[in-house]
């Protein structure tokens, strides 16, 4: 193995690191960790004031210069545990920024956790005079080329893009001081690890390099044996430790009661988190929703990036209090105070249960997990549940059970839509007004273009608005 790299800034001794540890509640602040003043008041002034386990684990290693494995399960803090230390060393040794050669790379595997991981780091940096940059696919370019001309601290990015920039020539990755690899589990589980051996080899040899995850397998190994230099290990907790805050029920229910129990838990009061196997599946789970009133936004791989950003904002700021997704939002997507996680379709595989899970109860806070099951069901739940280390407690029922309440209480509420108004014979006794499908786009002979266009916005409903936002409505096609 290679000499282990110099140390870049001091900070707390501790001892007997290099093997995986069990941490126990912070003792010490994020000053006596090793954060430098400036950074710490930059955290309070988020509102962050005590180090998670992780954190008090990993950071006065990462903080001396040294290479990091960390371990945690989601929601358990990570973010901050690799951010400080990079924004600490680039903050230490401030230089000129040179055009498509950032400092700092933090790859991420999807567009809504990279998106996540520059919204905690941009307070932080712009507090320390550093700039960043997020980076991933799903929109155009040419932005990203200018902004990376222009120079940056601080590249988040997602492998896809970053490497088609890289072939481009708009970036190069020879002046990366610190490379963090985050949810590298995932970066796996998405046939990432060739790309991303590909980013790495790029990157100077001796520079930090921080690896967070979830779990630690054998995919994961093999980045840690290439790339990290006598890592120091910390696992804070097992990816399968259960969260005493969390509690996991399983709805055993007949095939036609699933909506109607599906809409008994979202109607209540609060943020619910519906996942579903498939695109399709959650397009169409939405629109139910929708039509049943329930104000519901989907989230899945057909979207545009826009629709994606429009849909999570509606369910971060309440406009929406249903997300319908896939796996896509089972890692890093993080939106305060979600209630209820609902398994609508069971996931196929443990880890996927366990991160959907994990999107509720998160940093200490109570949540409620609920997997609906089909009698057809019940032999893939039960072995879902014992892989992923979870006893849940199950219960046979229809809509109108009582611990439908106790799972979502609060009073139902749904958002009904007007009834459209009947068409009506246009002024003049003429023919009726052209249909929507009509392609010509002028009125009938006697009929009035004009009163139609008038009616169309008091047509439009609450719902339909949830519905275009979602991607559920009607469309053009393009």
């Amino acid at each position: 193995m290679a000499a282990r790299r110099p140390s870049t800034m001091s900070s707390p001794a501790t001892g007997g690191a290099d093997t995986p540890t069990a941490a126990t509640a912070p003792v010490a602040g994020f000053a006596e960790l090793g954060v430098p003043a400036k950074l710490v008041a930059a955290l309070a002034a988020q509102g962050v004031q005590d180090p998670f386990p992780i954190q008090a684990a990993t950071l006065p290693h990462s903080l001396a210069g040294r290479d990091v494995l960390g371990r945690g399960r989601t929601g358990s803090g990570k973010t901050y545990a690799f951010v400080l230390p990079l924004l600490t060393r680039l903050a230490a040794n401030p230089v000129r920024t040179r055009p498509g050669r950032p400092r700092a790379l933090i790859l991420a595997p999807t567009r809504e956790l990279a998106t996540q991981i520059e919204a905690s780091i941009a307070p932080l940096a712009k507090a320390l005079s550093l700039r960043t940059l997020t980076v991933f696919g799903g929109v155009r370019p040419n932005p990203q080329i200018t902004a990376l001309r222009a120079g940056v601290d601080i590249l988040v990015a997602c492998p896809g893009r970053l490497g088609d920039h890289l072939a481009g020539g708009h970036a190069h990755l020879d002046a990366v001081e610190i490379t963090v690899l985050d949810e590298a589990d995932h970066m796996a589980d998405l046939g990432f690890l060739p790309v991303v051996r590909k980013l790495l080899d790029q990157t100077p040899r001796n520079g930090q390099r921080l690896l967070f995850s979830a779990t630690l397998d054998s995919g994961i190994d093999v980045l840690v044996k290439r790339y990290l230099i006598d890592p120091v290990t910390h696992s804070v907790d097992s990816a399968q430790s259960p969260v005493s805050s969390m509690s996991h029920h399983v709805l055993h229910v007949h095939s036609e009661a699933r909506i109607p129990v599906l809409l008994q838990l979202v109607a209540a009061p609060g943020r619910t988190l519906v996942f579903t196997r498939t695109k399709h599946r959650a397009k169409s789970l939405t629109r139910q929703l929708i039509a049943a009133g329930v104000p519901a936004v989907e989230l899945h791989g057909n979207l545009g990036q826009n629709a994606r950003e429009r849909n999570l904002k509606a369910f971060s700021d309440g406009t929406a209090r249903t997300l319908v997704a896939t796996d896509i939002a089972a890692r890093g997507i993080h939106v305060d105070d979600v209630a209820r996680v609902v398994h609508a379709d069971p996931p196929v595989e443990h880890k996927a249960y366990l991160h959907r899970s994990g999107r509720t109860a998160r940093a200490g806070a109570e949540g409620t997990v609920i997997t609906l099951m089909t009698d057809d069901q019940v032999g893939d739940v039960r072995a879902l549940t014992r892989k992923a280390g979870i006893a849940p407690k199950s219960t046979k029922l229809g809509p109108d059970h009582p611990l439908l309440h106790e799972l979502a209480p609060g009073e139902r509420s749904f958002v009904r839509p007007p009834a459209t108004p009947p068409k009506t014979a246009p002024r003049g006794g003429g023919k009726p007004a052209a249909k929507s499908g009509d392609k010509s786009g002028a009125p009938r002979r006697g009929g009035s273009g004009r009163s139609r266009a008038a009616a169309a916005p008091a047509r439009r409903s609450s719902a339909a608005a949830f519905s275009a936002g979602s991607g559920g409505g009607r469309r053009r096609s393009r």
